[in-house]
């Protein structure tokens, strides 16, 4: 069976107490009063082990929020699978839209980045996702297939360890709104593009995402979809409150 799993995604927000803070306050929260699903908190890197020092693992995990493509060597800056996993993470964020857009990551490079975090034992979310004019000229699909379809020379038995996280790009900060019946029939064109390579076992063991402007008010709604798995939580996850209101939509 599929996991119910709510991701926080803090990007590049809180100082190192502030976030020590937050994951605190969170992990609190959970311990007194036990989730329906699983929660992760996914902080910058300079927060990974300080944060792991402070929660509980039976009710919180832990990622980052990305990695590097290479293994190790000469690439000043940048944070490799084995850095993040040595921390104490068991997560990672990959090909999130602001790493595409911003970073032009390609689907090359998110390929590298899968692979190295799977050999590393992290397990990856891996965000897909079209924007606006996508979306308008009706290639959302397509689009998203594509993305997804990056991955598919990993094995039945790596893929089965991905996370996946649909946002619609074209959705977030442009007034714009996604309804939970538009995120279903994506979270479900996901899962068929899944089995038609995998097959309907792992299609249907993978737990989809919703990263679009998920807040306490439609989480339930969102939730209540049938391929629609969690969600993959921005500025609501800034808040011990507000991400607990995300969780809670699973009881």
């Amino acid at each position: 069976m599929r996991k119910n799993i709510v991701a926080g995604n803090w990007k590049m927000n809180t100082t190192l107490d502030e976030g020590v803070e937050l994951a605190n306050d969170i992990n609190t929260l959970l311990l007194a009063n036990k989730p329906n699903c699983d929660v992760i908190v996914c902080v910058p890197f300079t927060h990974l082990t300080s944060v792991h020092g402070v929660i509980d693992k039976e009710v919180l995990g832990l990622g980052a929020e990305n990695c590097s493509e290479h293994e190790k060597g000469a690439y000043t800056g940048e944070v490799s699978a084995a850095m993040v996993k040595s921390t104490g993470a068991q997560y990672v964020i990959l090909g999130h839209s602001e790493r595409r857009q911003y970073f032009g990551e390609n689907n090359e490079q998110l390929l590298a980045k899968t692979k190295l975090a799977l050999a590393n034992g992290l397990m990856p979310i891996f965000c897909v996702g079209e924007v606006l004019e996508e979306r308008e000229n009706g290639s959302y699909n397509d689009v998203v297939s594509s993305q997804i379809e990056a991955l598919f020379s990993l094995s039945p038995e790596d893929f089965g360890k991905i996370i996946v996280a649909y946002e619609p790009v074209w959705a977030i900060g442009t007034g714009k709104t996604a309804t939970a019946e538009q995120a279903q029939d994506m979270h479900a064109h996901i899962r068929k593009v899944i089995e038609e390579k995998y097959g309907k076992e792992i299609a249907d063991n993978t737990s989809i995402l919703y990263g679009g402007s998920c807040k306490p008010s439609n989480a339930k709604e969102l939730f209540a979809k049938p391929d629609v798995d969690g969600g993959l939580i921005g500025g609501a996850a800034l808040q011990a409150d507000s991400f607990m209101g995300i969780i809670e939509a699973f009881n």
